[in-house]
């Protein structure tokens, strides 16, 4: 899937208010742009009006590069109540703030970076992945999920042809993540005196068991395993996680905002903060957390500063967690759990977190109202070496071979190998489902080298069947971050950008540098 990276950072040395907007990511090599903008002062207008009509939080008052007070109130009449009736004035702010926040980010040469990643992605059939970094701290709490282009548009985090989600690159590259069969989720509920935890466990169980498609489709939902802890000890946390397989952790209870990733309220009289459940997480190798508490997606403060790196969701990403969701702000029970169950029935049929988070975010919209606030509460984080794939596709799942090394000297089945053309060079055979080639070892194939990146390309390897004859095919589809695959046509070295193209045997290869390595790709008979 094609994606589109911004990263968004205060200059400094330059002005309170001056930013820089860039593309990290681009699907074409001539996407990575740059745009140097100011923060206006209408922009902050519209945030101070937006908290004090929508923010159901105290405390967490950061304005951009102003100190509440700096600016005047909001002096643009976005619409006139009938009747003293608030609801058309809640639209209109939403919008407008979504509106303001999207011709900030897209002006200039970012609009053009986005709009052609769109069309490729459309040109692919497919939807645009778009991730967004913001390294200012007191950037992170404005509601970036809502950005709208034009009235009548759908926000960005609503729209059909793109998926979007957060991110950072300040993290460790991640281990290779195989994706699963089930759904393993630890659920948690930690120490909240207006919970009735035994009530609440029984509501979250059956939300997240269950599902309400039945019937012939069934079969196309993941199983999903469900194991509670109530208000447990750290000791008795870090012991589940590290002793059992999980793939989810879910979290719901009282939770505060703080330095190190805030802290929860586990037992009573004892609290765990982000960076301690960041290392037991990371240990347990999980892939998603979830966190149904209050400002899990919000930095702490001092003074109305932001403190950077504090929200939790930024701490786990920072520490190794691939996916992280958290909420901006408080919300209610009767959403949370429309949310969980839209969540994880999506996740269930076996669909990428950020596009279930897309869903679930719809299911909000839908049933509480545009103009009220849910459906902006959800934030997910995603770390930019992780697509976001939790559970294997039903497909992939039936038509899978079994992973196998070097073929058995006896096999009829021809032998597929990548073969250097070096002096010396060292020859490697290819597994009989996906070869995985990159410049760090958990691939299958490594080539390390500093213009190869971490995870490159791909060898997939197909059975068709032809009359009473299984027929295996090759493909190659690059995942480069620079498009950087070639191979050696009729009219030379040609570039394959996010592509799959077939392979025959004795096509010849490069990975990263035009002028690197050549590679030959040989099927030989046994």
């Amino acid at each position: 899937m094609p994606s589109l990276n911004l990263a968004i950072a205060r200059l400094i040395n330059t002005g309170t208010n001056n930013f820089a907007i860039w593309v990290v990511k681009a699907p074409y090599p001539s996407g990575y742009v740059l745009h140097d903008c100011v923060w206006p002062v209408e922009l902050t207008q519209v945030w101070q009006e937006w908290q004090q009509m929508f923010a159901g939080h105290s405390g967490l008052n950061i304005s951009p590069g102003l100190q509440p007070g700096q600016v005047n109130p909001l002096s643009i009449n976005l619409v006139s109540p009938p009747s003293g009736q608030t609801t058309g004035y809640t639209s209109r702010l939403m919008q407008y703030l979504g509106m303001n926040l999207w011709h900030w980010v897209f002006d200039g040469p970012i609009l053009g970076s986005l709009e052609r990643s769109r069309g490729m992605a459309m040109g692919q059939d497919t939807r645009l992945r778009f991730r967004l970094e913001i390294r200012d701290p007191d950037l992170i709490a404005l509601p970036w999920e809502i950005m709208q282009r034009e009235p009548g548009q759908p926000a960005m985090s609503l729209s059909p042809d793109l998926l979007f989600s957060r991110t950072t690159s300040e993290v460790e590259p991640l281990p290779y993540l195989r994706s699963d069969q089930a759904l393993n989720i630890l659920l948690v509920l930690g120490h909240d005196q207006n919970l009735q935890l035994e009530r609440e466990a029984a509501i979250l169980e059956r939300t997240l068991a269950s599902f309400s498609q039945v019937g012939s489709n069934s079969q196309a939902y993941a199983h999903c395993t469900v194991n509670t802890l109530l208000q447990p000890t750290p000791h008795k946390l870090i012991q589940e996680l590290e002793t059992k397989a999980y793939n989810v952790f879910f979290y719901a209870g009282h939770g505060l905002p703080g330095p190190d990733g805030g802290l929860f309220f586990l037992h009573p009289g004892m609290t765990l903060n982000g960076i301690e459940l960041a290392q037991a997480l990371t240990r347990s190798g999980l892939k998603l957390a979830v966190f149904n508490a209050c400002w899990g997606a919000q930095p702490a403060a001092i003074n109305h500063q932001a403190i950077p790196a504090s929200s939790l969701a930024e701490v786990l990403i920072r520490h190794g967690v691939p996916a992280v969701l958290a909420m901006r702000d408080q919300i209610a029970d009767h959403e949370s759990y429309s949310f969980i169950q839209a969540f994880t029935e999506a996740l269930r049929s076996r669909k990428p977190i950020d596009e279930a988070v897309a869903e679930a975010r719809q299911e909000l919209l839908t049933l509480y109202k545009f103009n009220q606030p849910a459906w902006t509460l959800p934030v997910l984080y995603l770390h930019p070496d992780f697509d976001g794939e939790l559970i294997k596709s039903f497909e992939e799942g039936i038509t899978e071979l079994p992973e196998t090394g070097i073929p058995h000297l006896n096999s009829q089945i021809p032998i597929a190998c990548l073969r250097s053309l070096s002096p010396a060079g060292q020859t490697w055979f290819l597994r009989s489902g996906v070869t995985r080639i990159g410049r760090t070892k958990d691939n299958d194939i490594v080539i390390p080298e500093p213009s190869v990146s971490k995870r490159h390309a791909e060898i997939l390897c197909r059975n068709t069947l032809t009359g009473t004859t299984s027929v295996r095919t090759y493909y190659l589809q690059d995942f480069s971050t620079y498009g950087t695959t070639w191979w050696l046509g009729p009219n030379g070295w040609q570039q394959i950008l996010r592509e799959e193209v077939p392979l025959q045997s004795g096509m010849q290869l490069k990975f990263g540098s035009s002028r690197g390595e050549i590679w030959q790709f040989v099927i030989e008979d046994t």
